[in-house]
C-alpha cells in the first residue's frame, strides 16, 4: 500500500484545486459553480443551462487563452481534471434533479458530452458521485492546519444553506481520520508475515481508536444540519439517474447510482481487512457495484487489502472485537441518521443510490457483531 494513503487516507494526495487559473477559458466553470445555488432558485434554470457554452477539457484550455501560454501551472493537472468533473457533475445533477421541477429525462448535449469525456478520462461513470461531492470538494482555511471540522469548507454546493456544507464536511473529516486506519493496515501486513502478534494487536487497537473518532465526528451531524431541510432542499440533487438520455453520447437511456456514502472506500476496506463474511445478497451485489464509482486508485487499495491473509485466527479477542464493535457503532449511527434524515420523511424505500437502505444497514450491523471472537 502506497505510503500516501497512510498520510491522507482516501483524500487526494494534494488538497483539491479550488479554482481554474483566471486566464483559462475553464474559469467560467468557477463562476457557474459559485452561481449555481442561486440559478437553481429560478424555474428557467434548465433553459439557461441549455444555452451554456461549456469549454472542453484540455491542458491547452487549462493553461490559458492563446495569448497567455506562459502561465505557470503544476505539471500534475489531475487536480484540475477533478475540479472540472466536480463542476460538470454538479451541473448535470442540478439539471436532472432540479427541486421544484419535474425530473428531467434528457441531459442536453452541451452538458452531457463534456461530463462524459471527463468521466472517461477518470475511469468512472458520468454522474456526480461521492468522490466529486466530498473527496474533491473541500479546501482548508489554514493550509497548515488539520483537515478537520472548523478548518475546512466546501468548493461547490447545490443550495445556499450551510446545512449542505456541513453534510459534506463531516464526510471529509471522517475520510481524513481514515489515514490512521490505512496506515495500521499497511503495517499489519508486515506483522502478519513476521508472526508478530503483539504488534498486530496494537495495530488493531489503533484501528478501533480511529473508527471511534470517526463515530464521534459522524454523531456531530445534527449540530448544523436540519433533517427537514436536508430532505427537502439538497438531498434530491444527489439522487440516482433513472432512464436518462445523454444527448450527443447515446440515444439509449442510461441509469446510474446517485451519490451515497456506500461509495466511500473506508468501510469496504475494513470489511476486507477483517474478512467479515457478509452473506451473498442483493446488498452485497450493490456494494460490489459501488466500486465502479470509486477512484481507480481506491479500488486498487481494496484489492490489495482483500489479498491479505485473515487476521482472525491469530488476533487477540479483545483487540479484534474492539474493531468490530466500533464498525458496528459507526453503522448504528449511520442507521440512526438514515432514520432521522430520510426514512421519516418519505415513503420511498430507496436511498440516493437507489437501494432499500434501512433493511440493508441493519443486516450489516448484525453480521458485523456476529463475527466477534
Amino acid at each position: 500500500m502506497d505510503d500516501i494513503f497512510a498520510q491522507r487516507g482516501f483524500l487526494p494526495a494534494r488538497d483539491p484545486a479550488t479554482a481554474f487559473p483566471p486566464e483559462s477559458p475553464l474559469s467560467v466553470l468557477d463562476t457557474l459553480g459559485r452561481d449555481l445555488p442561486s440559478l437553481l432558485e429560478d424555474s428557467g434554470f434548465r433553459e439557461y443551462a441549455r444555452r451554456l457554452t461549456i469549454p472542453e477539457w484540455s491542458t491547452f484550455a487549462l493553461r490559458a487563452s492563446a495569448d497567455r501560454l506562459d502561465v505557470d501551472l503544476p505539471d500534475d493537472t489531475l487536480p484540475y481534471l477533478r475540479l472540472y468533473y466536480v463542476r460538470m457533475g454538479f451541473l448535470a445533477s442540478a439539471y436532472i434533479n432540479q427541486v421544484g421541477q419535474p425530473r428531467a429525462t434528457v441531459l442536453p448535449q452541451n452538458l452531457a458530452v463534456p461530463l462524459c469525456r471527463a468521466a472517461r478520462l477518470m475511469g468512472r461513470p458520468p454522474i456526480l458521485s461521492y468522490d466529486g461531492y466530498a473527496l474533491y470538494n473541500w479546501k482548508r482555511f489554514n493550509d497548515n492546519g488539520a483537515v478537520a471540522l472548523g478548518n475546512i469548507d466546501t468548493l461547490q454546493n447545490f443550495v445556499h444553506l450551510y446545512d449542505e456544507h456541513w453534510f459534506i464536511l463531516v464526510h471529509v473529516a471522517i475520510e481524513a481520520i481514515a489515514a490512521r486506519i490505512l496506515g495500521a493496515m499497511g503495517r499489519s501486513a508486515r506483522w502478519i508475515i513476521d508472526a508478530n502478534h503483539e504488534r498486530l494487536n496494537d495495530e488493531l487497537r489503533t484501528i478501533a481508536s480511529a473508527i471511534e473518532e470517526q463515530v464521534i465526528v459522524l454523531r456531530r451531524l445534527p449540530e448544523k444540519m436540519d433533517p427537514a431541510l436536508y430532505h427537502r432542499t439538497f438531498r434530491p440533487y444527489i439522487r440516482f439517474f433513472e432512464n436518462v438520455v445523454y444527448e450527443g453520447v447515446s440515444e439509449a437511456p442510461m441509469n446510474f447510482r446517485g451519490e451515497t456514502g456506500a461509495q466511500s472506500s473506508i468501510m469496504p476496506c475494513l470489511v476486507a481487512f477483517m474478512k467479515i463474511p457478509h452473506r451473498p445478497s442483493a446488498l452485497t451485489n450493490h456494494l460490489a457495484e459501488m466500486r465502479r464509482f470509486m477512484p481507480a486508485e481506491h479500488r486498487a487499495v481494496l484489492a490489495e487489502v482483500e489479498a491479505m491473509p485473515p487476521i482472525r485466527p491469530i488476533a487477540q479477542a479483545d483487540a479484534f472485537n474492539s474493531v468490530l464493535a466500533q464498525m458496528a457503532a459507526f453503522r448504528e449511527t449511520h442507521y440512526k441518521w438514515a432514520q432521522e434524515y430520510i426514512n421519516r420523511w418519505t415513503d420511498d424505500p430507496r436511498g440516493t443510490g437507489g437501494t432499500p437502505y434501512m433493511e440493508w444497514l441493519k443486516q450489516l450491523i448484525d453480521e458485523t457483531l456476529d463475527f466477534r471472537l
